[in-house]
């Protein structure tokens, strides 16, 4: 890739503390004050093509981005979509078993919560988008969550992925100006 390609990480949504919230459709927390230093920060891949999560808490901030560019409204993905957590989703994260999240914890990759998703099958389906957002031409910007930044951030620095990395922060923009020639 020879473009410019922009990770975005969605801001604070509304109601999450606590929770765990994968695929739970969750508003931002406060757009007004959060979207515009992230429209700002996107400036220089203005014209570049915008690829989402569907999801509230990210398609606020892609809308948001089009409507400034004035152009295509965003390119809608559910392989931008956070891990889904089955049945784990909406618990508060103080309600999941001890044993099911040390188990989660002990396989990352291997271990899908009850109805869910395993390490292995996000890095599939997010490493899938990569090689469809590689072949754009131009500048992109993907608006994710932090499971799928974790393996977009590492593709895009030709590393392997770190299920167990930190996730960048919350509003978080990274712009890369060059890629690994493998990507």
């Amino acid at each position: 890739m020879t473009f410019p390609l922009a990770l975005l990480r969605h801001p604070p949504v509304s109601g999450g503390a606590g929770l765990c919230y994968g695929r739970l459709d969750l508003p931002l927390a406060d757009p007004g004050a959060d979207i515009p230093p992230i429209l700002a920060a996107l400036a220089p891949l203005r014209g570049g093509v915008i690829w989402t999560s569907p999801l509230t808490r990210c398609r606020q901030v892609a809308e948001a981005l089009a409507a400034e560019w004035g152009g295509p409204g965003p390119l809608q993905d559910p392989r931008l979509m956070e891990m889904n957590f089955g049945a784990w989703e909406g618990l508060l994260w103080a309600d999941i078993p001890r044993a099911a999240l040390d188990a989660w914890a002990a396989d990352l990759a291997g271990f899908a919560p009850p109805g869910g998703e395993s390490g292995a099958e996000i890095t599939a389906r997010v490493a899938a988008l990569w090689a469809d957002a590689s072949t754009q031409g131009k500048a992109c910007v993907l608006v994710t969550h932090g499971g799928p930044l974790k393996i977009l951030t590492a593709l895009a620095e030709g590393r392997p992925a770190d299920l167990a990395a930190p996730a960048p922060p919350l509003g978080c923009v990274r712009i890369y100006q060059s890629l690994p020639k493998e990507a």
